[in-house]
């Protein structure tokens, strides 16, 4: 039997172990999954006095077990962890004279280290050269060359036979070496080892971490029934082992909660980068050539005098556009608003479903495990979630009555009796459902109910108030859905119940209807589906404000406005009583309900609006007839410029009853617009 030739003693370990002599490994013996992402992981085991213990991880989450490792021992104390570094070949090869492929063979091995000093077969030298020989019919020799004090010297090594290294610290590493080549073959894994101290008996202890880990997912099987009574839910959990270890009949649990869970690289090593500061040198001298002497420069050409060049502007347009912009954009800056810092906020939650018996899952294995049975009060109803469509969804309302949170899940629905009676209804997703809340869970569209809808708004006054020029009016704006439902099919089976609708939230109004229920779905309102087709309607109201000016304050006081200062025809809009304000108060008097609060001060003030239509009219029909009397006059007075002889004097006289007319009308139209001011004045103040 051919026996393999070996290093000398310093050499020998690394090539005949895969590699260190790691601590006792414990075995997993609990496994807590949660739906954030994370494992937590238990070990334990029965450790003698002098032992350390080790476990191996995958690389992806040695972070997390630096971050997370808690060890449990009663009578010992942690000394440290230890495990390979991330980059442990590149690492241990630092600073050796050959690379990892130089571990091939014994030969090549050899070769990287040419020029150190061995000794091998009595002789002492350093190494030149290493070869296998391979002679007819004979096991493979290995010949080394060294040079000795004597010469070079060839050496055939017979088996069994070793090379001893006189530098012991290149041995040292290259024993290390092995070990990080022989780690490498698993460089998708770290061994972790523990290293405990001070116990003088064998104990219990354990070690726990926490680690990324694929989520568990819930899914529900729903049996329901088929109108009112108990629905049998029972939850089954899809659990993946990527630990990189086995689950040998580990106690599990399954957790549902919202913590909160980070990430950081606490094993890869993180260099902090600095700046650079150059190395001074001398500063370089720099000596131009002398070329020697130039003739003489000839004398100036007789010159004009200089262009008279414009005074430099003064210091402060030196600051030019960039100085003004800074001072507009710092003026700016302090004038932004502050606002108030956000405050975090938390809340905890946590439930977690422990199986009842141990578990066993083999690394990358897959399981469905069952994790709850439960009967639950459930209600079957119509669910209406959007008025556009023309059917109600099939809905079922649960009670959670089972003392602990239902987390989110898929539902698959099989009915519980009669035609149903296992047959599948639909599937549906159910969220988180709290101890004591209930659920609607959707399942199928129910073709046999039809519906549809209608939209309508409008609005309607309900009060009214009173100011200065202003009459201030309460109206409520109305804005109505109508649901009409035709049980058809579903009636004549005799099928009936309850029906609930939500309705989206209408910011500023406020529902007129029965709302059971607010949430993310916006407004619930419940209703009871039997017999004929019915109606539902909905109805949200909003209460706005509106002005109606009878008087516009930018023609001044009434008193002190003149007619013959502005043209009553073009501004009559704008004038108490004139066109469209009397009208749009006796329009809104006809709406207002009887005991509509401030009714009786308008139905008074529309009163007062009609004197003074009938005021105005007097005064406009005295302001034309003025315009009537003032053109006469003015075709009199040119009549009598343009007479002479008796004609002249008839031309005279009838200027002389122009005038006089035109004074009469004038004197008539001021009374008139007075009349009509007066009235104006002593409404707007009864307004107040």
């Amino acid at each position: 039997m051919r026996k393999r030739l070996m290093l000398a003693p310093l050499l020998l370990a690394p090539f005949l172990q895969t590699g260190p002599a790691w601590g006792q490994e414990l075995p997993v013996t609990a496994v807590t999954l949660s739906n954030a992402g994370l494992a937590q992981i238990e070990r334990s085991g029965r450790l003698a006095p002098d032992a350390s213990l080790s476990f191996r991880v995958p690389v992806e989450d040695v972070d997390d077990v630096l971050k997370s490792l808690l060890v449990r021992d009663s009578a010992g104390r942690v000394e440290g962890v230890r495990l390979p570094a991330q980059d442990l070949v590149a690492e241990a090869f630092r600073g050796l004279p050959l690379k990892p492929e130089d571990f091939a063979n014994r030969a090549t091995l050899l070769r990287a280290l040419r020029g150190q000093a061995v000794e091998a077969a009595g002789a002492t030298g350093r190494l030149v050269d290493a070869e296998e020989v391979q002679a007819p019919n004979a096991a493979p020799t290995l010949r080394l060359t060294l040079v000795t004090d004597q010469g070079l010297r060839s050496l055939t090594l017979p088996d069994g036979d070793g090379i001893r290294f006189a530098d012991p610290d290149l041995a040292a590493r290259l024993r290390r070496a092995a070990e990080a080549l022989a780690a490498a073959s698993t460089a998708d894994s770290r061994v972790v080892e523990v290293r405990l101290a001070g116990a003088t008996a064998p104990r219990e202890v354990s070690l726990g971490y926490v680690a990324a880990a694929p989520l568990w997912k819930p899914s529900w099987r729903l049996v329901v029934p088929a109108s009112a009574g108990d629905a049998r839910l029972q939850g089954w959990a899809v659990v993946e082992n990527r630990s990189g270890a086995d689950w040998d009949q580990v106690r599990l649990a399954l957790v549902s909660g919202n913590p909160a869970a980070f990430q950081q690289a606490l094993y890869a090593p993180i260099r902090v980068a600095r700046p650079e500061l150059p190395v001074r040198v001398a500063e370089g001298v720099a000596v131009r050539a002398d070329t020697g002497a130039t003739p003489p420069l000839p004398p100036p050409m007789p010159m004009a005098a200089p262009i008279p060049m414009p005074a430099p502007a003064p210091a402060m347009a030196s600051r030019g556009l960039a100085g003004a912009a800074a001072e507009q954009a710092v003026r700016f800056a302090d004038s932004v608003a502050a606002v108030p810092a956000a405050l975090p906020a938390s809340a905890a939650g946590r439930v977690a479903f422990a199986l009842p018996a141990p578990v066993t899952v083999r690394s990358g294995e897959t399981a469905n495990l069952p994790f709850l049975d439960a009967s639950l009060p459930a209600e079957r109803m119509w669910w209406v979630q959007d008025l556009g469509a023309r059917n109600p969804l099939s809905a079922i309302r649960l009670r959670n009555t089972s003392g602990h949170t239902l987390p989110d899940g898929l539902a698959t629905l099989y009915g519980a009796e009669g035609p149903e009676a296992g047959a599948f209804l639909g599937d549906a997703e159910i969220r988180a459902v709290a101890p004591g809340e209930t659920r609607l869970v959707g399942f199928a569209r129910d073709w046999d109910v039809r519906i549809s809808s209608a939209n309508a708004s409008g609005e309607r006054p309900v009060g009214v108030e009173l100011r200065r020029g202003v009459v201030v009016l309460r109206v409520v704006l109305r804005q109505e859905s109508a649901l009409a439902l035709d049980p058809g099919a579903a009636a004549d089976a005799g099928r009936g119940g309850r029906i609930i609708v939500d309705l989206p939230r209408r910011p500023g109004f406020t529902p007129r209807f029965d709302v059971a229920a607010e949430g993310d779905f916006g407004l619930r309102h419940e209703a009871v589906l039997q017999g004929g087709p019915q109606t539902l309607r909905f109805a949200w109201e909003q209460e706005n404000r509106r002005e109606l000016p009878v008087w516009d304050a930018g023609l001044g006081d009434p008193v002190l406005l003149r007619w013959r200062d502005i043209d009553v025809e073009q501004s009559l809009r704008r004038l108490p009583g004139g066109p469209a304000t009397l009208e749009n108060l006796r329009a809104v008097l006809e709406r207002l309900p009887a005991e509509a609060p401030g009714r009786d001060r308008l139905a008074a003030l529309t009163d007062r609006m009609g004197e003074l239509r009938g005021l105005l009219d007097i005064a406009r029909n005295a302001i034309r007839a003025y315009r009537t009397a003032d053109a006469a006059l003015t075709r009199a007075r040119s009549a009598a410029e343009d007479r002479t002889g008796a004609e002249r004097e008839e031309a005279r006289r009838r200027l002389n009853a122009a005038s006089l007319a035109a004074d009469r009308a004038g004197t008539a139209a001021d009374a008139a617009w007075d009349g009509w001011a007066r009235a104006a004045q002593e409404m707007l103040a009864r307004m107040e």
